[in-house]
């Protein structure tokens, strides 16, 4: 059986520590995909939608919606055809029209973190298995699938690595969602 010296016991753990907090080069072998899934969720992101600031969003997570549910995201109003950009760096994955979202874009972000965007015009011409980087514009503010009776705007919506939806109001302007 092999002993590790007691004396080397700390330098072990401190470099056990430094490789789980990313102070140390990711391991042989590790694609960029598993380094983004490492990544932590940023606390703080930017607004999706561009020319639109912080301080006009409303946080209308968990509103009332049709059949009961609540919802699942935050609505950014804007001009038709306004940009949409991503809000993290991350692989797309799936592109297409999907039920009352309509337009969609879904990009995998740090640490697993789906974000989901619907309602678009258009999309950007990313293809599913595409990597974006922050600030990449991946569509265009619509109305399509549900929104046309509310007008154009983007749902942003954030879902946990377990498929659980995240109120992104807090990471969209730094303040304390509902």
């Amino acid at each position: 059986m092999c002993r590790t010296p007691r004396r080397f016991a700390p330098v072990l753990v401190l470099l056990a520590l430094a490789g789980c907090r990313g102070i140390l080069p990711p391991p042989q072998g590790e694609t960029r995909y598993d380094q983004l899934l490492r990544s932590p969720l940023p606390q703080l992101l930017p607004v999706p939608v561009e020319g639109v600031n912080a301080a006009r969003l409303v946080d209308s997570w968990g509103d009332g919606r049709e059949d009961g549910r609540g919802h699942q995201g935050i609505d950014i109003f804007a001009r038709r055809g306004t940009p949409v950009h991503s809000t993290t760096e991350g692989i797309v994955e799936y592109t297409g029209l999907r039920g009352l979202g309509g337009r969609i874009v879904e990009i995998t972000g740090p640490g697993g973190y789906k974000h989901y965007y619907a309602h678009l015009e258009d999309w950007a011409g990313q293809k599913q298995g595409d990597w974006v980087q922050p600030g990449e514009v991946i569509g265009t503010v619509g109305d399509s699938g549900n929104a046309a009776w509310k007008g154009t705007h983007l749902h942003y919506g954030i879902y946990t690595p377990a498929g659980e939806a995240i109120d992104p109001y807090p990471y969209l302007t730094g303040r304390r969602g509902r």
